[in-house]
Order: C-alpha cells, then structure tokens, then sequence
C-alpha cells in the first residue's frame, strides 16, 4: 500500500509532516485537500476535518500534526526528531505546542483580517497580542543556542518554522527584524531541502 499524506499546501501544520517526511527519506502520495469544499472521501478518514491526514503503508490512519510527527518519529526513528529522554522529550513536546499556537493565531487573525470591516476588532486585539506574546519567547529560548532545545533541530524547530513560514506568508518578513535569533533560525532551517521545497505559496 502506498503511504499518503492528505495536506493543504499552505497549511503549517501539513508542512511539518511533509519537512519530517522529507528528512526521514519516506516516500509519500501527497493528496491535495479542498479544505472549503471537503469530499465524501476525506470526511471519511478525518472525523476532525483538518489537514494533515497520514495513511501510512500499512493502513495505519492518523489526524493531526503533531501526533502523526510522534507516529513517524517512533516508527521510523533514524533521523530521530524527539529526544529519547523522557523530560527532554516532554519540552519538546511544549515547545512544539508553543510553536502550532504561534501558528493558530496567526491563522486566526489573519481570518479576521479578510473579513475586512466585519472583523471583530475584539477578536483582532486578542490574536494580535498573542502573538506579541509568543514571538519573544521564541526569541529567548534561542539566546544560548542555536535551536530551540539545543544543538541539534528537533520536532519543535520544524513546528517553529512551518508557524513562521505561514506568518511570513500572510504578513511578510519584518518581525525578523525585531527577533533576530529566531530569523536566524528561520534562515539557517531554509537551507534544508526538505524546508525550502515546502514554503508555502500565495
């Protein structure tokens, strides 16, 4: 059975599937998802409705990004992605967390800002700040190192640059101005091939 990866092209959270895929040399069937228009066949497989959805080779069905990294990391350990110890494992798992909410408010607000003089500027402030919040925080954890979690790139440097690929997507490239060890950290991942064949496009 060939493995297959229901995914929007755009979407942060198929990206970090299809970066992980990429390093781990797994080949993949990518199916193009009409998140706006969801065919019978996809409601099937995604109860949830969202992408990424992984079908891997031997039938194995799973939704969501961050448990289908989990999956493929402990299936296909070589390159490894998570770390083996379990508190270390465990922030990475937070920082990974950290990074899809980076990207769930990036989303979110820019929703609210199609929706041109029917957005909630409520709702705009809200998502505005919580971004505000989360990027120096990203910043920080790279003060002393050059990933997220250490020396070597894990799980969560590939949800940090899928979150702030899609930023970059909707709202340009200036906020590496302000945080400049997380640019660097954007840069240095997007000379990867498995990163800069999946930057998103308009």
């Amino acid at each position: 059975m060939t493995r297959v990866l229901y995914y929007a092209q755009r979407s942060p959270y198929a990206r970090k599937v299809t970066i992980l895929l990429a390093e781990k040399n797994l080949p993949v069937e990518l199916k193009v998802t009409d998140l706006a228009n969801k065919s019978p066949e996809f409601i099937s497989i995604s109860p949830i409705g969202k992408v990424p959805v992984l079908i891997d080779e031997d039938g194995t069905t799973l939704w969501d990004s961050t448990i289908i990294l989990e999956y493929l990391d402990e299936t296909y350990p070589e390159p490894s992605f998570y770390p083996q110890e379990k508190k270390a494992r465990l922030q990475c798992r937070l920082w990974e967390e950290l990074a899809d909410s980076l990207a769930d408010n990036t989303i979110s607000l820019w929703y609210q800002n199609l929706k041109g003089e029917l957005a909630d500027s409520g709702l705009q402030t809200k998502y505005q700040a919580a971004l505000d919040r989360l990027f120096p925080v990203l910043e920080k954890q790279l003060v002393s190192s050059a990933y997220l979690l250490g020396e070597t790139w894990t799980a969560a440097d590939i949800s940090a640059v899928s979150a702030l690929g899609y930023y970059t997507l909707r709202f340009g490239e200036d906020w590496q101005q302000k945080y400049v060890k997380l640019g660097q950290l954007f840069n240095r991942l997007h000379e990867r091939e498995s990163v800069k064949s999946t930057v998103p496009i308009a």
